[in-house]
């Protein structure tokens, strides 16, 4: 569905990182990606994932809260690949304090915090890959949490900031749109990723979603990535400001 499109990949962090498993299915379809890593301490594991990708995969570092260091991304993208057809941010974080006790708790710093690295980086990386969408019928997608629609326990700021994100989508698509540009997300029932080790109490949350989740089963990051495709792919042509729900239907119950 990707042949000859080429796509810009945030947020792979390990195997386990549904960034990753977004990687791997787009080249699958044939597309050409380019991965980020935020720091060389994560820069060798991206390496090595990316090396098990056909063809060339370049990996560039990039630091989501400063503009010199996307800026420095993003000239390097268009020195390799000259422009895009689509992008994916897979990027959240919140420090682990306040991912346990009560939201009211929260710091001033911690919610800036997260709110920078989770909700603003998805605005910043959209204007710098638009301009490199021009006439291509781009297209971009984030990741978001139903956190973001109701209170799930120790989830906290970072349901604060994926309703941001949302908000961010649906604002962004309306910018966008005149240019070509769809953008979209994919709100993934819970998987156990990096950025989920810091959630306390993970275990649980995974446990009663299967449970109650009509699919009565987990969610993949297989089967977010096969989404994620669909997204990206001129079969969704018609789609945008949308939040595609991809969690064995646990969003439609009132429990």
């Amino acid at each position: 569905m990707l042949q000859g499109k080429r796509g810009l990949i945030f947020g792979v962090a390990n195997k386990r990182s549904i960034a990753w498993a977004i990687a791997k299915a787009a080249s699958a379809s044939g597309a050409q990606v380019a991965l980020t890593y935020q720091n060389e301490r994560l820069g060798e594991s991206v390496r090595e994932l990316a090396a098990t990708l056909p063809g060339e995969t370049p990996c560039i570092e990039c630091d989501v809260t400063h503009d010199v260091s996307l800026d420095a991304a993003f000239d390097e993208v268009k020195i390799r690949f000259g422009s895009l057809d689509f992008l994916v941010h897979s990027v959240a974080f919140a420090r682990k304090e306040e991912l346990s006790g009560g939201y009211s708790q929260t710091s001033r710093e911690g919610f800036h915090f997260a709110q920078d690295v989770s909700t603003y980086s998805f605005t910043a990386v959209a204007r710098r890959g638009a301009a490199l969408m021009e006439g291509r019928a781009g297209a971009m997608i984030t990741l978001t949490y139903i956190g973001a629609e109701r209170v799930i326990p120790n989830y906290n700021v970072m349901g604060v900031a994926k309703a941001a994100l949302e908000a961010s989508v649906r604002y962004l698509a309306a910018d966008l749109g005149p240019r070509g540009i769809r953008v979209n997300a994919i709100s993934a029932g819970p998987i156990k990723t990096l950025a989920a080790a810091g959630i306390g109490d993970f275990s649980q949350i995974l446990e009663h979603h299967k449970n109650k989740a009509p699919l009565r089963k987990n969610t993949e990051a297989e089967e977010v990535a096969d989404s994620a495709l669909f997204l990206l792919s001129p079969l969704s042509r018609g789609i945008t400001g949308e939040v595609i729900h991809v969690d064995g239907g646990y969003s439609i119950m009132g429990t």
